[in-house]
């Protein structure tokens, strides 16, 4: 028996993938770029999350634009912002920058209590690689063998999964699906499944030569 249940991520259910979505995608790039205040992650602090980050990512206009897509795409009538939960934890329309030497794939859920669905807008004009997107994962049995991709709500993290070792590497996981880089690409998905940033590059000094893309994170509204 498996430690997690399995389902094949399906577009338009479990995941969006909405290119070109905004009109004003390298005005934001140029604009995000530019911020001068930054909060650092890993492997500067001891953060879950890599590279560096800063809020206010899209404006609230721009931000409408990408909520109403999620909703049509996804087929969801309402949408709650992480920043307005009661849990506090920022992160919602974060830009977030990570060069190479500062994360790698990491497959994770996102805690069932801070959202329901998560979303990525590619924001970099020039990848030198399109395999520097997003990755949905499934767990390894201890023998190898496949198991699931969907972490239970009950649970906040796939550490808290009985049996599941507390300490992970990539190697306990089999990528299932990769979504390339597309600059001003969306992708929102469940928090559910089990994914990663599938790389990152950037590995000198300058910002713009670095992995960026804004974060967003909601709880549906019933």
């Amino acid at each position: 028996m498996g430690f997690l249940p399995y389902r094949e991520p399906r577009s338009g259910i479990d995941y969006l993938i909405e290119d070109n979505v905004l009109p004003n995608a390298i005005e934001i790039a140029q604009r995000c770029i530019s911020k001068t205040t930054w909060t650092l992650g890993s492997p500067w602090r001891p953060e879950p999350w890599p590279g560096m980050r800063a809020p206010q990512a899209l404006t609230p206009t721009e931000l409408l634009t990408i909520e109403k897509c999620v909703m049509n795409g996804l087929g969801i009538q309402a949408l709650q912002p992480q920043d307005a939960s009661e849990s506090g934890i920022s992160g919602h329309n974060h830009i977030q920058i990570v060069g190479g030497a500062e994360g790698v794939a990491r497959p994770h859920v996102d805690s069932a209590k801070i959202c329901d669905y998560a979303a990525v807008l590619y924001l970099h004009p020039n990848p030198p690689t399109p395999h520097c997107g997003t990755s949905f994962y499934r767990l390894r049995g201890e023998e190898g063998q496949p198991d699931g991709n969907i972490c239970p709500r009950e649970y906040e993290s796939l550490s808290q999964v009985p049996g599941i070792p507390g300490e992970m590497d990539p190697t306990m996981f089999e990528e299932i699906k990769e979504v390339p880089y597309v600059f001003n690409r969306l992708l929102a998905y469940k928090s559910d499944l089990i994914h990663s940033a599938t790389s990152y590059f950037g590995w000198g000094h300058q910002l713009a030569s670095k992995r960026m893309a804004a974060v967003f994170f909601w709880k549906v509204v019933t």
